[in-house]
């Protein structure tokens, strides 16, 4: 990782802790923060990337990974439901956390400091095809089946996924990169140089932006039963889950940046929407804010181990 990355990473925690305990800033800020990252350098930093990719069968990895995860994490919950007894909120809590990584907010900026620029494309896919399409089908139909609401119907997700602004900025630049490879005499090479410096400064505000939204979010209290549940599911999300992707990635014949991020977006922390989602739901929402509390504040020693591991 880039020593100036890694600096502001902790600083802006650091200051988006310390703004949360003297109320310097408005309770919403972190909400009003993680929508500017939404609707503005989310969608920027997938304009920006998507256009540069090439189609190649390596990328069904990228997409797949996420549904395997998923699938494996299942399995393992359900065996280890009965061995440690987990409550049915914590089970349904960890199915959530442990399934769903922060492969955007934290993602996008985080594989741009620690592999570079070229990379960032393969965690859009990642995150697009795979995590966000966990989240608005698997992980609603959790919440529906642990917290008590009406199954979600496909018109419900079409809808969340429309309406999700990443989303339609991943359709723009898969049309682009479409356009490209069947008319390359008609599209232009690229788009203005403005257009590009644009979008290169709102995906750059990214990593300052959401550490300082995790910084303002984080909350670390947990009741000693829930403790267990925390400590098994944070093991499996940063360490285990990420060693069984490196290895079926191997397998499978992927390398290079793709296998890098492939392993570094199955490292990453809880999704905080996922958190957020369960304690919506009263799903043990203690549990699921240390989740994400703890597990960002671990990942940032265990991903820059995985980096290591993996060149």
């Amino acid at each position: 990782m880039a020593l100036d990355a890694f600096i502001l990473i902790f600083s802006m925690l650091a200051l988006g802790s310390l703004f949360a305990r003297l109320k310097v800033l408005p309770d919403n800020a972190a909400e009003v923060l993680n929508r500017v990252v939404i609707y503005l350098c989310l969608p920027a930093a997938v304009l920006l990337y998507i256009p540069r990719l090439h189609p190649e069968w390596r990328l069904l990895g990228l997409m797949l990974t996420p549904w395997l995860v998923g699938g494996v994490v299942w399995a393992l919950l359900t065996c280890l439901k009965k061995i440690f007894h987990f409550r049915t909120e914590e089970y349904a809590v960890l199915l959530l956390c442990v399934a769903l990584g922060n492969t955007g907010f934290i993602g996008y900026p985080m594989i741009h400091a620690l592999l570079g620029e070229t990379a960032l494309a393969y965690a859009v896919i990642y995150d697009q095809f795979g995590t966000f399409l966990m989240l608005s089908t698997g992980g609603l139909y959790v919440c529906a089946q642990y917290g008590g609401n009406a199954k979600p119907t496909p018109g419900l997700i079409l809808r969340r996924i429309l309406r999700f602004p990443p989303a339609l900025a991943l359709l723009a630049g898969l049309l682009v990169m479409a356009g490209h490879a069947a008319l390359p005499n008609l599209m232009p090479s690229a788009a203005p140089v403005w257009f590009l410096h644009g979008l290169q400064s709102l995906s750059n505000a990214m990593l300052p932006l959401v550490m300082l939204a995790v910084g303002l979010s984080l909350r670390f209290q947990l009741p000693r039963s829930e403790i267990r549940a925390l400590s098994v599911g944070l093991t499996l999300k940063l360490l285990v889950l990420p060693a069984l992707v490196w290895g079926v990635s191997r397998l499978a014949g992927l390398e290079g940046d793709i296998l890098r991020v492939n392993v570094l977006e199955t490292a990453m922390p809880s999704m905080v929407t996922a958190a957020v989602l369960a304690m919506a739901h009263n799903l043990a929402p203690r549990l699921a804010a240390a989740m994400v509390g703890y597990g960002i504040l671990i990942a940032l020693g265990t991903l820059p181990l995985w980096v290591w591991l993996l060149h």
